[in-house]
């Protein structure tokens, strides 16, 4: 059986800019309206329930706290150099210099801020970070750039 949390329609939607390095078109500054979905396959619980999706829309809402209205840089990308000081942070990328206040950045541990790699990083949180019961199989996480351009990763876990 498949619970899924479309957060489109439950209001889980973040604002950020990112760019990604090298890119034709992207490399350049630019933001998103991201819309976060989620996906459980398995089976239900003696509760009648494969999982409360108050506890998962929670854990949700934390990555939107977390990443809204924020700059997203890939801490792990051998193209962006970063350095924090001063409350600044500053980026090198493929010639171009960025300054940031610090309070507006978010260092991602992933290697380029795309729609996928975010997705990835977002179901490996989620599945670590979260009592999942052992009726779930699997745990996905889609993050939509726009409708209809969705990136899912799937996490099993049995």
């Amino acid at each position: 059986m498949i619970l899924e949390i479309d957060g489109g329609y439950s209001g889980l939607r973040f604002s950020s800019c990112h760019f990604i390095p090298r890119h034709e078109k992207c490399s350049r500054l630019h933001g998103h309206s991201y819309i976060m979905r989620l996906r459980l396959e398995g089976e239900v619980g003696a509760d009648g329930m494969i999982m409360d999706f108050v506890i998962l829309k929670r854990k949700l809402r934390e990555f939107i706290e977390q990443l809204d209205h924020m700059v997203l840089l890939p801490g792990r990308s051998p193209d962006v150099g970063i350095v924090t000081a001063d409350g600044s942070v500053e980026v090198s990328v493929c010639g171009k210099r960025y300054v940031f206040p610090e309070e507006d950045v978010v260092i991602l541990d992933v290697p380029a801020t795309t729609a996928e790699e975010m997705a990835r990083m977002m179901t490996e949180t989620m599945a670590a970070g979260t009592d999942i019961p052992e009726n779930v199989d699997s745990i996905s996480v889609g993050l939509d750039e726009e409708r209809g351009q969705t990136a899912w990763f799937t996490k099993v876990l049995r």
